[in-house]
């Protein structure tokens, strides 16, 4: 049967899954590091990908192929198709201030009418407008802009330095929705908006719908490829209806959705997903850390914090959490701290800590759900992954929490599976 192939290249690590398109089984993988950092020369990407590639077997048996991978990361090209600077990653804050700026400039409302977003510093605007005010040689020389997922395509299908040819530079609408740059209403690029940010107009990849596709050197078909959270979506089978609670090192809370949203107050991003849907998203920044900050007060491991918490009553004795260790981004309160409160003699103990750590997290990402709900997004199940789902007591007070029936699927690289997917349905 045909193979195809999956790659997900994450702020860490590529990962790479091969599957049989009949079953839909696993059958190859690879995996190689990223450095650490919030700027990245891109050829590490590169690098780790061959790696990865290698170990998962090569791609002389494989049909088809996609690349899912972070989002927002700036990739600046010049007319020779060299990186011009290392890549902005969607962690890196130094565009915050260029944030405000085109907000003032374009109002919040405006922006996110025509883009779904407002921006922040994540957003791949941000970072082009950082560049034309910080490095304006740098900027004069941007002939191109990409993104981690369509520059790592693009360098798979046999161009870059060697063989330039920018106008073979795609990407899907899921990656292209956040950039702050696109419209995913009409599936536009706002060149007005992106003149405003670089300083001049650039190349810009093709948006690929979701059945689409282009070959790469050796006529395989290659898929349009996905940001990581759409992948993840696609990886999931996720429909309307569902919304997918992340639970890693921050959170996120992304809904499949038949309509564009937009949320002036930028709380809700209005991101499209990689099947025709949107995928409005909200990011938190406390997430399964909270647990193991508690789990280091208690001095016990993560599963025996989720003992502990399965020893106290739902409530903590009226003990609560607000785990804003690190500000927090929703509700945006970035100079937030954590606070404990309903502590005595009788509800400070701790079984009733670990399960108010356990709440005061699940209450954080569910103010991500309050977020949807309140723009008219129906959500009818959630779906749990992420490091901070495989505690068991996350798993039994989620429901009670989110106030939704949950599910939660086995651990598995959900982006590169839903490269995988969209790729196996080429040659289906």
């Amino acid at each position: 049967m045909p193979l195809a192939l999956g790659v997900d290249s994450s702020t860490q690590s590529c990962k790479v899954v091969v599957v049989d398109t009949a079953t839909g089984a696993v059958v190859r993988t690879g995996r190689a590091s990223h450095p650490d950092g919030t700027s990245v020369d891109p050829e590490a990407w590169w690098t780790a990908l061959n790696t990865a590639l290698t170990e998962a077997g090569g791609l002389d048996d494989i049909s088809a192929w996609a690349i899912g991978g972070q989002q927002h990361g700036m990739v600046a090209l010049d007319a020779e198709g060299r990186v011009v600077r290392d890549a902005l990653l969607w962690n890196d804050t130094r565009s915050a201030d260029a944030a405000k700026e085109l907000i003032a400039e374009f109002g919040a409302e405006q922006l996110a009418a025509r883009t779904g977003l407002v921006p922040v510093a994540s957003f791949t605007i941000t970072k082009l407008r950082w560049l034309r005010d910080n490095e304006p040689e740098n900027a004069a020389r941007v002939a191109a802009v990409a993104l981690p997922h369509d520059w790592l395509t693009w360098r798979l299908r046999g161009f870059g330095p060697a063989n330039p040819v920018l106008d073979e530079l795609v990407t899907d609408r899921s990656d292209a929705s956040g950039t702050g740059y696109w419209d995913p209403s009409t599936g536009d690029y706002d060149r007005e908006l992106l003149i405003a940010a670089l300083g001049h107009d650039a190349v810009l990849p093709r948006v690929l719908g979701p059945d689409e596709s282009v070959r790469d050197a050796s006529d395989r078909l290659v898929g349009a490829g996905a940001g990581d959270n759409a992948g993840a979506a696609l990886g999931l089978g996720a429909a309307p209806g569902d919304v997918v609670v992340s639970i890693g090192t921050s959170g996120t809370v992304f809904a499949v959705s038949e309509r564009a949203v937009t949320d002036p107050s930028g709380t809700v991003a209005g991101f499209a997903d990689a099947t025709g849907n949107f995928l409005p998203l909200v990011a938190t920044l406390n997430a399964a850390r909270v647990l193991a900050v508690t789990a280091s007060l208690l001095g016990v491991s993560l599963d025996d914090l989720s003992a502990l918490a399965l020893e106290a009553d739902a409530g903590a004795g009226g003990l609560t959490l607000v785990p804003y260790f690190e500000g927090e981004r929703t509700p945006n309160l970035p100079d937030a701290t954590a606070t404990l409160s309903g502590m005595t003699l009788a509800a400070t103990t701790r079984p009733n800590l670990a399960r108010a750590a356990v709440e005061g997290m699940l209450s954080g990402l569910g103010a991500g759900l309050d977020a949807l709900r309140a723009l008219g997004i129906p959500l009818e199940r959630a779906l749990l992954i992420g490091g901070g789902a495989q505690s068991e007591a996350v798993r039994q007070v989620a429901a009670q929490v989110l106030g939704l029936p949950v599910e939660v699927p086995e651990p598995a690289e959900y982006v590169a599976l839903g490269a995988a997917r969209q790729a196996g349905a080429l040659v289906s």
